[in-house]
């Protein structure tokens, strides 16, 4: 992995094994071909993810052009493979009224909009594109963690429905247990109808061979050493092999190699995400403790926790944090999760957890994500920043790189967006800013 200095080696070892249940339920995995030789392409895609698949899929079925998507793992190994499946409105560090404020209340309505056509483009991709990926119900809910938090939830709605049209359902207790949504130490719900859990790695290797069907080529295990300008184009290196490309997609996210070009370099600040899923429970173990709904849900901390349980009876549990990606931490952080997961859920305090792994979410400076071009070259292209919700917002912003590559951009990005994401000041000390940041977040979590 080139310039992944930020973090332990081992969490870029694509040999290495992710340990999740979607690895051992998915089935198996297609089968593409390594870059062996020299290949061309209209263009060059990097990373075999969400945005990477989701950009050579529309690049061959909408705009007509030949896309090459170059994967240094198989294809989902990274965040688009592991993550909890949460199919959301989601994307930012900062609140729609914050957009509003920094960036103007039109860019805020259009990030909105935005947000919500890409969960649509989902469900629409599964559906054009015949993807089994075990897509649940629609409904997210976030839930108060302290009374100061559901008490802001009735302003919230107030504000979703006269500034942005989007209706939202302040639950208090007892209509959450009504829904079979019932947790400790919860206060009251805010209900969306739209956003819906799926089984991710299922959904990009879907949208993989949907790509493949449709004309783009992907080479698996093919890791890109050198990125040069040539004959007024762009050439990658690999182990193995040579593309040869027009125009270049960066899709890597938390997972880029910044040494590959100095562009790169502090775009972005990957940070851990962890999740654990139980054993199937049965439906007297969900009643006993009142959770039986398939509901996305999250709680109100800013060190957020998120959980669903899935279609086969499953519960999965995840949350932010920890420093360390070497091997040796995983257990503490795994002890640390299952214990806030037992807090929450105490009816299930002897089931057993028989899955835990981690990845990288990926954060802007800005708190933003974006999808632009860079600023010196009109032909290199990327996408990142999802800051934890990339299954609904990488697809779009796939859709969206391929519409720029194609020299057709739609207009439906905000302008924050479509520049190119910001550096990190003195982006060696990213770890730092995040290990502050956790210390300040969980304080004004615990006071509520």
């Amino acid at each position: 992995m080139i310039g992944a200095a930020l973090y332990h080696p081992a969490a870029y070892d694509t040999a290495r094994p992710i340990g999740s249940l979607w690895a051992e339920t998915a089935g198996p995995g297609p089968d593409f071909p390594v870059l062996e030789g020299g290949a061309e392409a209209d263009v060059a895609i990097l990373g075999g993810g969400f945005t990477g698949l989701s950009a050579a899929l529309h690049l061959a079925r909408d705009h007509g052009l030949g896309a090459a998507v170059v994967e240094a793992g198989p294809v989902g190994w990274g965040a688009s493979g592991r993550n909890g499946g949460f199919c959301g409105l989601g994307g930012a560090k900062l609140s729609q009224a914050e957009i509003a404020a920094r960036h103007g209340l039109d860019e805020a309505k259009r990030f909105f909009a935005l947000k919500r056509a890409s969960v649509e483009r989902v469900r629409g991709l599964l559906a054009d594109e015949a993807i089994r990926a075990d897509a649940g119900p629609d409904g997210e809910v976030e839930l108060a963690h302290a009374p100061g938090a559901f008490a802001g939830f009735a302003a919230a709605a107030a504000e979703s429905l006269a500034v942005y049209g989007y209706r939202q359902e302040v639950l208090p207790p007892d209509a959450l247990r009504e829904r079979g949504l019932q947790a400790a130490g919860v206060h009251g719900g805010l209900l969306q109808s739209e956003g819906f859990g799926l089984h991710p790695l299922k959904y990009v290797r879907g949208l993989a061979q949907a790509a493949w069907r449709r004309g783009a080529r992907i080479f698996e295990h093919s890791p890109v050493r050198a990125w040069r300008r040539e004959g007024g184009g762009h050439v990658l290196e690999t182990e193995r092999g040579r593309l040869r490309a027009g125009r270049v997609i960066v899709a890597t996210a938390g997972y880029t190699p910044e040494g590959l070009d100095p562009r790169l370099r502090g775009r972005v600040l990957p940070a851990l995400s962890n999740i654990l899923t139980t054993r199937p429970l049965t439906a007297a173990e969900r009643a006993a403790q009142g959770w039986t709904a398939e509901t996305l849900a999250f709680d109100s901390r800013i060190l957020l926790h998120y959980f669903r349980l899935l279609p086969d009876g499953r519960f999965l549990f995840g949350g932010r944090g920890g420093l360390s990606a070497a091997p040796g931490a995983e257990a503490a952080y795994r002890r640390r999760l299952e214990r806030a997961f037992r807090r929450a859920f105490p009816a299930w305090a002897g089931v057993e957890t028989t899955h835990f792994w981690r990845g990288f979410v990926d954060l802007a400076a800005d708190r933003l994500p974006h999808c632009a071009a860079f600023a010196d070259d009109p032909t290199a292209f990327h996408g990142l920043a999802y800051h934890g919700s990339g299954v609904a917002l990488g697809t779009e912003v796939g859709a969206q790189l391929a519409a720029l590559a194609a020299g057709r951009p739609t207009g439906a990005l905000p302008a924050f967006m479509a520049r190119p994401a910001p550096r990190f000041p003195l982006p060696g000390l990213r770890l730092a800013y995040l290990a502050g940041a956790y210390a300040g977040f969980g304080l004004r979590d615990r006071m509520g």
